[in-house]
Order: C-alpha cells, then structure tokens, then sequence
C-alpha cells in the first residue's frame, strides 16, 4: 500500500524517513522536522491503519514495512534514509532496516516499543477494544480537547490544537474520534508483545532516546541494538513521559541534531561518494 505522507522540507534536500506510534499520524512530527532536520526533505506517512491512509488488515508489522518501502518508491526516494521512529514506529523501523539494509542510512529510536510486557500490551488493546482512552468518542469537539489535554503533562499542551486538527474527525453518528482504527491498533499492541528481533545485516548508527518517566525501552531491545551495533549505538535519556516530541520538544530535537553527524560520517566511510542504494 502506498501510504498517505506528510512531507517537510524541501523536495531536493536528503531524505528522512519518520515513523509515528501506534494510535497517532504523521503530521505529529511537523515540529521535530523544523527543529532537528533542517534542509532534509521529511516524510512522514500515515501508518496502515491510520489517518488518512488505508485502514484495511493485515496490520502486522511485516505489512507495515512493505507498506514503507512501497511509500518511499512511490516518491523517488531510492538512496538510503535517515530514519527518526516514535514507540510502535520504532518497531517498524527496526524492521525496516532488517529487511532492506542497504535502504537505511541511521536510525534514531524516540522511547521505541518493542518486546514489551504481554500482559501490558493485553491491557492497552483491552481499552481499544472497549473505546477507553485515546480510542473513546466524544459528543463535542470541547469534550475532547480537555480529554487530550488531560493526557499531557503542561509541556505537552501546545501540541493539542494542532494535533486534533489533524486527527480528530467526526463520524456519521456526529461524535469526535481520532482517526485510526482501532482494530489496527490492537494488532500493533500484538507485535510489540512479541520477541524483538535482531537487525539482521544491516550495520549503522543507531541513537536510542529513552522517556525516563516511562518505562516502554525492554532490556531485551536494549541488549540487541548493543549486540547489533555496538560502539555505533548510544544512548541518552530525557527527563520527560513517552511522548517525547511533544513532551520535551526543545531537548528531543537537540539530542536529534547532535546525533545527526554520526550518521554522515559513517555512510561517508561506508559508501562511494554519489552512491545510491539499490532494492
């Protein structure tokens, strides 16, 4: 499936490719891309099963990264990507460089999802099914201001308007959701109760951005990257809950752009200059 995409930056600049979380879209790295990926030409597609791309199964992550792969063809973007992942997305990303290594230039990991507690992942797609949190409806577009306001802590706040902008529609039945499906996401919580999987060969830097206030990053993902890239991947944690872009907006894209470098040099190192990788 060819996905719906946000796109940031200019059409010439070098590409990066954004992947968001479960129960959220694209549009939510708008700020990151303007703080942290200056000149680079952003994608950032709506999930399957999200926003405005389609929703219809299956939604594991194996289809989430073909999904991915068709997306960035779609758009010309042949050379390998930097790729910035939220949460679920960060599950997606790993996968993504697994699966086509010679695509991927750098991963950066904002609190990934992956190898989570079964019975956490059973509790969240338990609410989804039964319309709680994030996938309840609501009667007026102010009810759901102050639900999403009750969310965040006060740094997050100035993320709302323009979030339920983006994602908040009305159905036929003239009541306000967010607009993914909730089925997907259920399907989503499923793979990040999985065993996380290693990286395959693909070989670069990877930076890993924890939420201390959350305790989403496994040791288990924390011991593949380590066993996968070694002195290439690192880590650093901000002070702040699961949603870091939102969250500690100004901290996460510093973190980004300090990063940023080691991806240059490595694909310096690693590839002819003018080189573009190939499917």
């Amino acid at each position: 499936m060819v996905l719906a995409a946000h796109l940031f930056g200019p059409d010439d600049g070098p590409p990066v490719l954004a992947l968001h979380g479960v129960r959220n879209h694209g549009r939510r790295f708008r700020r990151l891309a303007a703080d942290a990926f200056v000149g680079s030409r952003v994608v950032a597609p709506d999930l399957r099963g999200h926003g405005q791309s389609g929703w219809e199964p299956p939604w594991d992550v194996g289809t989430h990264v073909a999904d991915v792969l068709e997306t960035l063809d779609s758009l010309g973007v042949r050379e390998p990507v930097e790729i910035v992942a939220h949460s679920f997305g960060g599950l997606v990303a790993c996968r993504v460089a697994a699966a086509a290594p010679t695509r991927v230039r750098s991963l950066t990991l904002l609190d990934p999802a992956a190898g989570l507690n079964p019975e956490v992942c059973a509790a969240a797609a338990a609410a989804d099914l039964a319309g709680d949190g994030r996938a309840s409806s609501w009667l007026t577009r102010g009810e759901a201001e102050e639900a999403w306001s009750a969310a965040r802590p006060p740094s997050g706040l100035w993320a709302r308007d323009e979030d339920l902008a983006a994602f908040l529609v009305r159905g036929d039945d003239g009541r306000y959701r967010l607009q993914f499906s909730r089925a997907a996401a259920i399907g989503a919580w499923s793979e990040m109760a999985r065993p996380v999987v290693g990286l395959g060969a693909w070989r670069g830097p990877v930076t890993l951005i924890t939420a201390e206030r959350d305790p989403y990053v496994t040791d288990a993902l924390r011991a593949m990257l380590r066993d996968a890239c070694g002195p290439m991947l690192t880590e650093v944690g901000i002070d702040a809950g699961h949603v870091l872009m939102w969250d500690a907006p100004e901290e996460t894209a510093r973190v980004v752009v300090a990063a940023r470098p080691a991806a240059t040099d490595w694909l310096a190192q690693t590839r002819p200059e003018g080189a573009q990788a190939q499917a």
